[in-house]
Order: C-alpha cells, then structure tokens, then sequence
C-alpha cells in the first residue's frame, strides 16, 4: 500500500509541478475573479502545507511548523520558490511514506483532524484526495485566467 501511494502522491506533485510551470504569465498564479477566491499561487502554498505538516511533521517527524493562516494570506510568491517547495513537498512525501511499514498503516493517526479517530492509511487516502480535488481547481484556474 505504502508504494501505491507514494505512487500517486508523486504523480500529482509533479503534475502540480508542471501546471505551476505552465503559467504563461507569472502574475496570473495569483490572481482572482469573481467566484474564484482562491489563487493557483495561493492553492499550491496550502498543498504544500498541509502535505508538509499531517504527512512530513506528524508522520515523518520532519519539523514542520505550519502557518495555515499565510497558505491563503501570502501573494506574489515567484514561481521558482513555488516549484521549490513542492520539490521538497516530493522529497518529504517519499521519506515518510518509504519509512512507513503496512502494520503502521493500520495505526491510529496521531491526530483527528477530521474530527474522528482513523488509521493512518485512511487519512493519508483523505491526503491523496484533498491533494487531487486541488491540482483540478488549479488546472480549471490555469485555462480560465491564463
């Protein structure tokens, strides 16, 4: 289970990767429009928090302290720092999960930020999802506002 997954969290960080690098115009990860609130720009910066946190710092004791708050507050980050921080989201993800055996899959998250007890792999199925329902409202972004 621990390969499927760090096989489809690479495959969508890369991918998030490559629809960042497809901007034509930088300054438009960070724009809005009407019923858009949130920024590709913006979008990725909570991936990357929210990845780095619930996956880097409470699995793989990376560190990690999050700001949620500046995910959604930050703007005009470059892009380049953007790439960077989902290179190192990649690097986080694979070691926490190459480090995780299927009998700590079946444990008990540490925490329940859903609001219930889960196991470990559950949640990080919850991560994989959040992850992909994301990198989709950055595509839509991308060809709507680009």
């Amino acid at each position: 289970m621990t390969e499927s997954l760090k096989s489809l969290f690479l495959r969508d960080l890369n991918k998030l990767k490559q629809e960042i690098e497809c901007y034509q115009n930088e300054a438009n990860l960070w724009k809005t429009e009407e019923k858009i609130s949130n920024s590709a720009g913006n979008l990725t910066l909570h991936i990357v928090g929210n990845l780095s946190h619930f996956a880097g710092a409470v699995l793989g004791n990376s560190g990690y302290v999050r700001n949620r708050e500046l995910e959604f507050s930050l703007k005009d980050v470059p892009r380049t720092e953007l790439v960077q921080q989902i290179e190192k989201t990649i690097e986080t993800v694979t070691i926490t999960l190459e480090r995780l055996s299927d009998e700590d899959l079946q444990k008990q998250y540490p925490l329940e930020p859903l609001g219930y007890g889960m196991t470990t792999e559950y949640f990080l199925i919850h991560l994989f999802g959040h992850l992909s329902y994301h990198l989709g409202q950055i595509n839509y972004h991308r060809r709507l506002l680009d």
